[in-house]
């Protein structure tokens, strides 16, 4: 009877929190990015941030929508990974701005020049926005031909998640190859570690198939890993070259 009579109290709360997880997974994802766009909105430099992030995103996103024709699963996974692709066009736009103002006398590079050499080192943010559309088109029209086959299908859920578990591997290695983690933003990766973490926690208690779950611990790892390049770096900083240029333009990866 006591339980009964507390019905009206737990129901309510047991669906405000579901909708709270919801919006958490929703809106999330984006969160961590915001102090690093704020930082190169600020500085006017974006060679801390690899926009082979907004790469590894775009492509896992675009992906994941995908899978969800073959095998539905929770909604708040569809809008977030909209949102995200949303996200990473805006991260992209500011980027190359900042970039192209920074490079006066670069030479110019276009998608069309199809210079594989620099891909994704292009001058202008439609050239970012014709080559998704060109991907998504392709594997759209991939997934239309093999929709009824359940390997695809499951392959292609795979592919998405690994793919966005590979989402600080362009960063790991500008850290890596640069022995500095000068110009990220330690909150943008603390964020991603806490919404993996709980993204993974979500992926287990709400079912979603298994390639979330493991390639969500796989992101925590590599969360993790550029924590300790940054714990690392900060306590034996390279130094720097005697009479060394550092140009304004360089690439983040």
């Amino acid at each position: 009877m006591e339980a009964e009579g507390l019905d009206w109290l737990l129901v309510p709360l047991h669906q405000l929190v579901s909708w709270g997880a919801a919006a958490a997974m929703v809106f999330g994802g984006v969160v961590p990015y915001v102090p690093q766009y704020r930082d190169i909105r600020r500085t006017q430099n974006a060679d801390g941030f690899s926009t082979y992030v907004c790469l590894v995103l775009l492509v896992a996103n675009i992906l994941r929508i995908l899978f969800w024709f073959g095998r539905r699963f929770e909604s708040p996974l569809l809008w977030q990974s909209a949102i995200m692709i949303l996200t990473m066009l805006l991260m992209l736009k500011l980027c190359t701005e900042v970039r192209v103002a920074n490079e006066l006398n670069a030479r110019r590079r276009s998608f069309t020049d199809f210079d594989p050499h620099h891909f994704w080192q292009w001058s202008s943010f439609s050239d970012y926005v014709q080559c998704v559309l060109a991907f998504t088109g392709v594997a759209g029209y991939i997934t239309y031909l093999s929709i009824d086959s359940a390997l695809f299908v499951e392959t292609l859920g795979f592919l998405a998640v690994l793919t966005e578990a590979m989402l600080g591997v362009p960063q790991l290695y500008r850290n890596h190859r640069h022995q500095s983690t000068e110009g990220m933003s330690i909150k943008m990766v603390l964020m991603w570690t806490s919404g993996d973490a709980f993204k993974t926690a979500y992926f287990l208690l709400k079912g979603a198939p298994l390639q979330f779950s493991v390639c969500g611990l796989l992101q925590v790892l590599v969360d993790l890993a550029i924590l300790g390049q940054a714990y690392a770096f900060a306590r034996h900083p390279q130094k720097p070259a005697p009479h060394a240029v550092h140009p304004t333009g360089t690439k983040a990866l």
